[in-house]
């Protein structure tokens, strides 16, 4: 929701004093707190280890004492990234280890296992969709499937469908209340389904959302939020209220969407991806964050009553990157609510969640601009008072998914100049005058290879651990068979490096440009596969080819050993034009998909609600 009020003038923290609820036994709130201390008390320390021995070996292997500053600000950017990479593998690791186990007391599918666990007879749900200019078709596909998916469940009674247009055209606007007419009488849903389209479009989707509350929200025990792209079925949804009317003291439950659809190569290796190593991932978030989990904005359960009460959206003070309206509303809605005492979980081990996923790599740095500015944002909220200690790491580890890539510029930039210097650099053997014997230049090869063996372990673990998991769960032949899953991760790497440092140059700009208050337009996202041309190509990657061009001639100026080592970076930036069409390309999936490669488990054994949803995408494109 939003207001104009300052941040300061948000609700104080307020704990509630209610127990926790876990699978038909109360857990106190004492003993949930002495899991949490214990579980961040492990990844603290693991972490911090990680720091000390990227520090101590970084130091030692710089030896180069005429640049102190530049040995200390290598050292210093070094350090912090390979924290940031160690925090990730860490959290991958207890992942693993948590899925192993059976008796994770936290985990919320157990809750289902007791009879009692139902939906109330006075209990009704609010599922809306905010949409503004998407495809009419794909949006009522997507509504009539989760309608007649809930219709199966028996629980329909329950829940009640809004579509909140924001829609600023007005044969989009006709198309839209046409279609949802139609829908009405095909699945008898007048009275139940509902359209809306507001005539004032102030604060976008948040406000959106924000009105419908204001309006309706008091009738409703429960909101479930749905992007135009989202995709759940009605046992999900049936599920995911059951769990939220045990667990009195949760706020907001989150499932984990995966995506579907994709034909693109570039979307089908993310697709992949989402599949394989999510469960890894989302379980060693849920590990440590447990009732302070992060909110997405859709595919979720909410709380009615404690989110109009208490997730308000403040107007920050001061204008952007920082203060204005609040540009990406999602985590700090989460941390609200936990402020005022109610829990956020990840529902992590739910299944049948899904969505939509950028179709090309200029789509999905396209998103990634918009989330760039709406996180640095979120470091004004980082002290927020009252805001826990979990919601503080969440606005800091969102900044590090996009400062990580300019530490990662300014270290390879540092590490050039280092290598140059280096190698203008006369030692002296006699520093000490009127010495008898010669200082000889040492260099740490084990330091080395030993902290590039563990950067490389702490990067590509998680990988392995996925493909572990995913044998000893007996799901491997839904990714094509262990031949195939593993060829599949190997490519998915091998591409992925290759990205790494387009995505790199991309993140850098999108801070500097945020930081330095740049003009930017909050645009829709769009999902509709189009291939890349040439032209869009290079217009996107010019400036990148320019970088790696003279980046790498001046390496080769200096040193044959700094030039191999830039052009790691400057070849894949080089071919950007190529890459991003590739990336692009339906052909180019088709062709991998016939291969068996990057095959996912929505592809091999499709559900229902699927196999639905692209029966009625078809007819309707087809009529």
């Amino acid at each position: 929701m939003d207001n104009p009020h300052d941040v300061r003038q948000t609700p104080p923290l307020c704990r509630s004093p209610m127990a926790y609820r876990s699978f038909g036994r109360i857990t106190s709130i004492a003993k949930h707190n002495k899991v949490l201390t214990f579980r961040r008390s492990l990844l603290f320390l693991l972490v911090m280890e990680s720091f000390w021995f990227a520090a101590t070996r970084m130091s030692t292997i710089l030896n180069l004492e005429a640049s102190l500053p530049l040995k200390y600000a290598i050292i210093s950017i070094f350090t912090l990234l390979f924290g940031w990479i160690a925090f990730s593998f860490w959290v991958s690791l207890m992942g693993f280890i948590t899925l192993l186990s059976t008796r994770d007391p936290m985990k919320m599918r157990k809750i289902l296992d007791d009879d009692s666990c139902r939906i109330l007879p006075d209990t009704k749900v609010a599922v809306v969709m905010p949409v503004y200019n998407e495809d009419v078709t794909r949006i009522f596909a997507g509504l009539r499937t989760m309608y007649e998916s809930l219709q199966k469940t028996g629980q329909l009674e329950h829940f009640t469908f809004f579509i909140l247009s924001d829609s600023d055209q007005s044969e989009q606007g006709r198309q839209e209340e046409a279609a949802w007419a139609e829908l009405c009488e095909a699945v008898n849903g007048f009275g139940r389904i509902f359209y809306r389209r507001r005539k004032i479009r102030i604060h976008k989707k948040s406000g959106n959302i924000a009105d419908f509350c204001r309006r309706w929200g008091r009738q409703y025990k429960y909101m479930i939020p749905l992007d135009a792209d989202s995709l759940m079925s009605g046992r999900v949804l049936v599920d995911m209220v059951r769990v939220m009317e045990v667990r009195t003291d949760v706020g907001i439950l989150q499932t984990a969407p995966k995506g579907i659809n994709q034909k693109s190569l570039g979307s089908r290796m993310n697709q992949f991806a989402s599949y394989l190593y999510g469960p890894v991932l989302l379980a060693g978030s849920h590990f440590w964050q447990l009732d302070e989990s992060g909110f997405w904005g859709h595919n979720a359960t909410i709380r009615m009553e404690p989110f109009m009460k208490f997730c308000s959206l403040p107007m920050l003070r001061g204008s952007l990157p920082f203060g204005g309206e609040i540009l990406s509303h999602d985590f700090v809605e989460a941390a609200l609510m936990r402020r005022a005492g109610w829990g956020v979980w990840l529902a992590y081990d739910f299944e049948d969640s899904y969505e939509e996923l950028p179709p090309s790599l200029l789509k999905e740095l396209e998103r990634d601009s918009r989330w760039c500015r709406g996180n640095i944002q979120h470091l004004s909220m980082v002290f927020m008072p009252g805001v826990t200690f979990g919601h503080r790491l969440q606005f800091l580890s969102g900044n590090m998914f996009y400062f990580s890539a300019f530490f990662w510029f300014m270290l390879l930039v540092l590490t050039t100049v280092y290598g140059t210097l280096a190698f203008f650099h006369k030692p002296e053997y006699f520093p000490v005058k009127h010495s008898l014997f010669p200082m000889w230049p040492v260099q740490y090869r084990y330091l080395s290879i030993s902290l590039l063996v563990v950067t490389l372990i702490f990067l590509f673990l998680p990988k392995i651990l996925s493909i572990i998991w995913a044998v000893i769960s007996r799901q491997s032949h839904l990714y094509g068979g262990v031949l195939r899953m593993s060829l599949s991760v190997l490519l998915e790497t091998i591409f992925s490096i290759f990205l790494s440092p387009i995505r790199m140059l991309f993140h850098t700009s999108f801070v500097i440009t945020s930081l330095l208050g740049g003009k930017f337009d909050w645009k829709k996202q769009t999902r509709n596969l189009e291939k890349v041309s040439f032209a869009k190509a290079f217009r996107a990657h010019w400036k990148g080819n320019v970088i790696a061009l003279i980046w790498a001639f001046l390496a080769l100026k200096v040193n044959q050993t700094l030039f191999l080592w830039i052009s790691l970076i400057a070849v894949p930036l080089f071919f950007a034009i190529p890459i991003t069409m590739l990336m692009s390309s339906k052909q180019v999936g088709a062709f991998f998909k016939r291969l068996g490669l990057f095959t996912a488990p929505v592809e091999v054994n499709p559900p229902s609600e699927t196999v639905r949803f692209n029966q009625l995408v078809k007819h309707k494109e087809g009529s």
